[in-house]
């Protein structure tokens, strides 16, 4: 059974987050049994919401590069 974990700044998903992870749960699954012919129900997906402030590019961290204006 493929499992996969997402990992992404939660900043991008605050506005809706069951929805958007939602969205993206249901596109990963289709690619997921598109390519190998698993069934959806053997697809695993765990979201792991990170906050941008703790996410770094190089010495800066995401928030600062991202989402501060």
């Amino acid at each position: 059974m493929p499992f996969i974990n997402v990992q992404l700044a939660k900043e991008l998903i605050a506005d809706d987050p069951q929805g958007k992870k939602a969205a993206l749960g249901q596109r990963i699954t289709e690619a997921v049994t598109g390519v190998t012919g698993v069934k959806s129900d053997e697809v695993w997906i765990v979201f792991e919401e990170v906050p941008a402030r703790n996410w770094y590019i190089g010495p800066r961290d995401v928030e600062s590069i991202k989402f501060r204006k």
